[in-house]
C-alpha cells in the first residue's frame, strides 16, 4: 500500500471535503482526487462517497481511517524519538481557551520555545473545542471534562472569575455596593451564540440585574471594553490581576470553573509533545494562588 497515498486519504477524511484537503496538502485538488480514486482501486474497495456538499466514509473506509492513524501515530513517535536524543524538536500544536491562552500560556510556552531551538509551539488560544483526534491539536485545554475518546486526560486546576470595572468607570457612573446598584448598568459580556461549553454559563446570573449589553466573542475583548471603563463584566481573576486600574465588586459574587488537560494516546508518548504537556502542568501548579486566590 502507497503510504503517499494513505496520507492523503487521512487528510481527505479529516477536512471531510477534497478541495479543503488539497489546500492543507498544497496539492491541485484533482491530483488528490486522482490519488484517492487511486488509492480505491489498489484495495478494490471504495473509501469515500463524494458529493456536492463533501466526502463521507464508506465502511471500508473508517477501517482505513482507523489503521491510517495507528500507523501515523507510530511513525510519529518513531520520528519523535529519533534524532531527540539530545535535543527536542518538532511541532506542537496547543488548543486552549482564550483566556488561559492570552493571560498565562502564551507567554509561559513562548519561554519554553526559546529554550528549544529545535521546538515550535504553536499556541492557538480561541473560544472554542479542540478535536485531538483530528489532529487539531497535539494538546488541549477544554472547560469541561472529556467523557469519551482515548485520552490522556488530567485536572490542571480550578480557577475563579469575579465582577470587575474600571477605576474610570465607576468614578462616572458611581459606585457599586450591592447587586441591585447594577440596574441600568451596561454589561460587558459573551454573544449567546458562540458560547461552546455548558462551563461559560456564569453570566445569566447577573443579566436578570443588568439588560443594556454589550457583548464580545472573545474573552480579551471583554477584559479591553472593561478597562476602558465602558461597562462592569465578569472576568477571569487571574486575568484581572494584571491590571491595577480593575476593581473586583460584590466580593460575594464568585464563580469557580475548571481547567481540564488532555491529549490523545496516540501522540502522547512524543517527545515533544510530553514535554510540553508536562511544562504546562508544572507551570499552572506553580502559579495555583493565581487560579485560585481568594
Amino acid at each position: 500500500m502507497d503510504w503517499e497515498r494513505v496520507r492523503i486519504f487521512l487528510e481527505v477524511a479529516r477536512a471531510g471535503q477534497i478541495l479543503k484537503a488539497s489546500k492543507h496538502l498544497r496539492l491541485n485538488h484533482t491530483t488528490v482526487a486522482r490519488q484517492i480514486t487511486a488509492l480505491e482501486k489498489s484495495l478494490n474497495t471504495r473509501l469515500i462517497e463524494r458529493s456536492v456538499s463533501g466526502c463521507t466514509l464508506t465502511a471500508a473506509g473508517k477501517v482505513l481511517l482507523a489503521a491510517a492513524e495507528r500507523a501515523e501515530s507510530e511513525l510519529l513517535k518513531v520520528g519523535s524519538n529519533i534524532g531527540e536524543v539530545e535535543a527536542i524538536t518538532g511541532t506542537v500544536r496547543v488548543g486552549a481557551p482564550d483566556g488561559l491562552g492570552n493571560y498565562f500560556l502564551a507567554d509561559r510556552l513562548g519561554a519554553l520555545a526559546s529554550k528549544h531551538p529545535g521546538l515550535t509551539i504553536q499556541l492557538v488560544p480561541l473560544p472554542r473545542t479542540f478535536s485531538l483526534s483530528r489532529r487539531e491539536a497535539h494538546i488541549a485545554i477544554t472547560l469541561d471534562r472529556p467523557k469519551q475518546g482515548r485520552l490522556i486526560l488530567s485536572k490542571l486546576t480550578n480557577y475563579t472569575l469575579g465582577v470587575y470595572a474600571a477605576d474610570s468607570y465607576l468614578a462616572r457612573e458611581g459606585p457599586i455596593g450591592s447587586q441591585a446598584d447594577l440596574a441600568g448598568r451596561l454589561f460587558v459580556t459573551h454573544v449567546e451564540d458562540l458560547v461552546y461549553s455548558q462551563a461559560l454559563d456564569y453570566a445569566s446570573v447577573l443579566g436578570r440585574q443588568m439588560s443594556r449589553r454589550y457583548e464580545c466573542g472573545s474573552v480579551v475583548a471583554q477584559m479591553e471594553a472593561v478597562r476602558a471603563g465602558h461597562g462592569i463584566g465578569i472576568l477571569h481573576d487571574y486575568a484581572a490581576q494584571r491590571y491595577p486600574e480593575l476593581k473586583r465588586l460584590l466580593p460575594d459574587v464568585k464563580f469557580v470553573r475548571t481547567y481540564w488537560l488532555t491529549s490523545h494516546s496516540d501522540t502522547h508518548e512524543m517527545r515533544s509533545v510530553q514535554e510540553v504537556h508536562r511544562f504546562i502542568a508544572a507551570s499552572v501548579k506553580a502559579a495555583r494562588s493565581v487560579f485560585e486566590p481568594h
